[in-house]
């Protein structure tokens, strides 16, 4: 290994009087322009680097970031698939890229032409009327749905006040709710993760206003019961709202409209692999019924002859939630990956989600016992053997096991209704090749762990940052090596 593979230093560790990546031509003529009681009295101190330099030394960072596109991701719940390339290329066009946001209709034709048959899919695919592409992120489309709902009840002239919300839903449904001002009621699953219908019925009434439903929930199993928890929650003169942000493995197979769902949100970059992570951009559209649609953030696209249009509606919309009409960009990636897959092939995405997440939790059985006893969605919890645990073991261990063994960690303690819980979502993209190689690196993970203890209570062992104290890194971060 040469020494430079190894030179952890910073940047500023690595300067050099005098080098330079790029000199300003005429210095003197930009400080003129600056006022003089905003003048730096000293020069900052800055790294002193050719472009070589700088270009090598970032270069060596990236190399240590898992990423999708050099890593397996098994990160449950939050589907960090492989983005086509196609996509970017398809969104990097002139005419989508170069389009000025306040351009006129009729020279944004291509655009709305995209938006207005991207509805049209999206609503087909989810068996709902109507859609907006507005919101900017899954919670971001919750905080739309929930819009809607107020404005729905408003407008009936009932006052409801309650949002129901499952132990087994995402986190950011009643921190939504609560941020919308409503009061949250909490309800336990059942042993086997589903929600229980007759449970549900003692906590809905007339103050409910929405049942706020992850389908696949968190643990990874379908509410088979939805029908009726649909009919409950209707029969109560609630809204039932899907979290589809797991319509990973539902796309193509069931249309949750014919469920009895009410609307729904959709991320864009789970299900329809758009790019996922980095604070931006995304998109969470939110689909529903005809009784909300008039209510939906304006503009809308409609088609009237050969011509699209933008429709601000009759005056009942909740008015914008984004500029424009949302994160285009990263709807003409989803529009992309749309066309590439027909009907039956979107089911098989699915299929093979489903497929994968067994094929993981079934191989990893005998020493990292499922939560759920039964056949698995898109996702499967685990939790660390009996023998494990009996060596003081715990999920951050195998965690952080996994690091030397070059696969990011799967999301842990994450649902919270699982002790110990290693949540591992496979994405339809992996190949068996690669689940192969991770279950081994799991079955090794178990086998040093239960070899010798310590040696996994310290791990990472190759990692330039070792074993943090959690506590003191979140609240006291060093930001040095």
């Amino acid at each position: 290994m040469s020494c430079a593979s190894v030179d952890n230093r910073l940047s500023i560790e690595k300067s050099d009087a005098g080098r330079r990546g790029l000199c300003c031509k005429n210095p003197l003529r930009a400080k003129a322009n600056v006022p003089a009681n905003l003048r730096r009295k000293s020069p900052p101190r800055l790294p002193e680097l050719s472009e070589f330099d700088v270009v090598r030394h970032f270069t060596r960072l990236s190399r240590l970031n898992f990423s999708v596109d050099t890593h397996f991701y098994p990160l449950g719940s939050c589907t960090m698939k492989y983005n086509p390339r196609f996509n970017e290329e398809a969104a990097a066009l002139e005419g989508f890229a170069a389009l000025h946001p306040l351009a006129h209709d009729n020279c944004a034709q291509g655009t709305l032409e995209l938006i207005h048959d991207l509805s049209a899919r999206l609503c087909e695919l989810c068996g709902l009327d109507a859609i907006t592409l507005q919101p900017a992120a899954g919670a971001h489309g919750e905080f739309t749905g929930l819009l809607l709902a107020k404005a729905y009840f408003e407008a009936k002239g009932e006052t409801r006040t309650e949002i129901v919300c499952p132990d087994s839903a995402h986190g950011t449904n009643p921190a939504t709710a609560s941020m919308m001002g409503f009061n949250t009621v909490n309800i336990a699953s059942q042993p086997d993760g589903r929600l229980n219908v007759e449970e549900l019925k003692k906590h809905i009434g007339p103050k409910t206003a929405v049942l706020m439903l992850t389908v696949p929930n968190t643990v990874g199993i379908f509410e088979s019961n939805i029908e009726a928890i649909a009919k409950a929650v209707h029969e109560a003169g609630a809204l039932l709202y899907m979290d589809g942000a797991n319509f990973n493995a539902l796309i193509g197979m069931v249309k949750p409209g014919d469920l009895g769902v009410d609307m729904m949100h959709l991320n864009f970059h789970k299900t329809f692999s758009t790019p996922h992570g980095g604070g931006g951009p995304g998109a969470g559209a939110i689909v529903c019924r005809k009784h909300l649609a008039p209510f939906l953030p304006v503009p809308l696209v409609q088609k009237d002859g050969g011509k699209y249009l933008s429709d601000f509606g009759d005056g009942r919309s909740i008015g914008k939630v984004k500029a424009f009409f949302g994160n285009t960009g990263v709807l003409v990636k989803a529009y992309a990956y749309m066309l590439a897959h027909s009907a039956k092939e979107f089911g098989e995405i699915a299929v093979c989600s489903i497929i994968n997440a067994n094929y993981v939790a079934a191989l990893l059985k005998d020493m990292y016992p499922s939560y759920s006893k039964e056949y698995c969605m898109h996702e499967c919890v685990l939790t660390p053997g009996p023998d494990m645990l009996a060596k003081g073991l715990k999920t951050l261990d195998v965690a952080k096991g996994l690091l030397d063994l070059g696969f990011h960690a799967p999301t842990i303690y994450f649902p919270l209704i699982v002790h110990e819980a290693i949540m591992i979502e496979p994405t339809e993209t992996e190949s068996r090749e690669t689940l192969d190689e991770f279950v081994a690196a799991m079955k090794a993970v178990h086998d040093e762990g239960i070899a010798d203890p310590q040696k996994l209570k310290d791990a990472p062992h190759t990692m330039p940052v070792k074993r943090l104290d959690e506590v003191q890194a979140a609240r006291q971060p060093n930001l040095h090596w």
